[in-house]
């Protein structure tokens, strides 16, 4: 018996079928020649500089290469790190009117849309963005979460997501609305009313996924004067502060962080008020609520492109103020700037169709003020840290994460060729090389 089990298991061992518990073999390091290099720490490119990457992770910089190395040949480009967009909408594909975002809920499925979603995430990726902060679903429940899922699993590409799930507002404040009271109709949101019911869908959008809370903190946006005469965006808020407190300290509690969809005066108020970590869009912010911004380390994402994108539009079906907008918010963005704010990139993608490069944000950031080099920070090191992801992304750094894109130009001296990323490794995969894409 003792021989037949010998070569029963000398059998199934040289076929594979029983494997021995031996270390796996250390992956094989490659490199990187990138003619110039962007850090993400340092507004000083660098020239001529091999970058090691070991697994998913960056290994040395800069980097003795042994002959036989594999040398992936970027010595005619510029590389950075990996782009981060800390606001998008992978399940939206434009919403400049109602009628463009009713159509979306009342004739796609919820199934259908996920179906998109995949296609709009490995846009994302093919521009170069290895991260995003997907803030909510717009009416498709947790699908977001099922979609990071199958890029984790490496069922599909697309860059590593943060997800919100469903979003909070209150009852006649998000769309759908206008249908008659007999007609059932979805939302984009969850609906809820009082402090109990806000806790209560915290704690229910964690259980089943979600990164970050998003919340509406405001509607309704109007134009008004100053004590000094000058224009400032108004607006009616949502939440009470009580039930904005009650979501705030019920993610905090779970140790999750809470986005403020906070476009005007009131709602950005109530939102520091209640103690949010992030303010979406605030196209106008009070001179003291910014101060508080930077004294708390309260992230602005002003998603400038998606405002001037959806203006006209949004004038024609009947609100106005949304070009006037444009202007309150550029006075606002310089002052941010000013205050000391930390300003993370964010798109609003969704907002306008994915086909359309999100990277077209960084050429309104910079025309509103900022250098190229903050511009370019934004997306990296800041938009890491507003993550909480700081020690693993945001700069190609050794022992972070071998995120790392790259442009045939200088994004130093003309930051529109961001928009053309035709190299991106995310984790130290390879996803797109060359004009070709994927």
């Amino acid at each position: 018996m003792r021989k037949i089990l010998g070569a029963v298991l000398a059998i199934l061992f040289s076929t594979g079928m029983i494997e021995a518990q031996t270390a796996a073999a250390p992956a094989k390091p490659f490199f990187i020649h990138c003619g110039t290099l962007i850090d993400g720490k340092s507004d000083q490119p660098h020239k001529n500089v091999f970058v090691e990457i070991t697994g998913d992770k960056i290994t040395a910089i800069p980097a003795a290469v042994p002959g036989t190395a594999k040398v992936i040949d970027l010595s005619n480009e510029t590389c950075l790190p990996g782009l981060i967009d800390t606001h998008t909408h992978v399940l939206l594909n434009g919403d400049i009117t109602s009628e463009d975002y009713d159509a979306q809920l009342l004739k796609q499925s919820p199934e259908y849309r996920t179906i998109l979603a995949t296609v709009n995430a490995r846009r994302a990726l093919g521009y170069g963005f290895t991260s995003i902060r997907d803030l909510e679903t717009e009416g498709a429940g947790y699908a977001d979460v099922d979609v990071k899922k199958a890029i984790n699993n490496g069922v599909i590409p697309g860059p590593r997501m943060h997800v919100a799930t469903r979003a909070l507002n209150v009852t006649g404040a998000y769309p759908l609305l206008g249908y008659a009271p007999n007609v059932k109709v979805p939302h984009g949101v969850q609906v809820v009313d009082g402090p109990d019911e806000a806790r209560k869908a915290v704690r229910e959008e964690i259980s089943y996924g979600a990164d970050w809370i998003k919340v509406y903190s405001d509607h309704s946006y109007f134009v008004k004067k100053d004590a000094s005469g000058r224009d400032i965006l108004d607006d009616t808020p949502t939440f009470t502060i009580d039930e904005m407190r009650a979501i705030v300290d019920e993610a905090h509690r779970q140790h999750h962080k809470v986005a403020s969809h906070a476009t005007a005066l009131t709602g950005v108020h109530n939102s520091l008020e209640a103690g949010v970590d992030t303010i979406e869009h605030g196209d106008y912010i009070s001179d003291e609520d910014l101060k508080t911004m930077a004294a708390r380390g309260v992230f602005y994402v002003p998603t400038i492109y998606v405002g001037v994108y959806v203006a006209q539009g949004r004038a024609d079906a009947g609100a106005p103020v949304w070009l006037q907008m444009t202007r309150i918010h550029e006075e606002t963005f310089r002052r941010a700037m000013k205050a000391g704010v930390k300003i993370a990139f964010g798109t609003d993608a969704g907002g306008f169709d994915w086909k359309q490069n999100p990277a077209q944000e960084f050429k309104y950031m910079t025309d509103w003020g900022m250098t190229r080099a903050q511009a370019i920070r934004s997306a990296t090191v800041t938009a890491a840290e507003l993550l909480g992801m700081q020690d693993q992304i945001g700069a190609i750094e050794v022992g972070k994460l071998a995120d790392i894109v790259a442009v045939a130009g200088d994004s130093l001296k003309d930051i529109t060729v961001l928009q053309k990323v035709d190299f991106v490794m995310k984790g130290g995969v390879v996803y797109r090389k060359g004009a070709t894409g994927f």
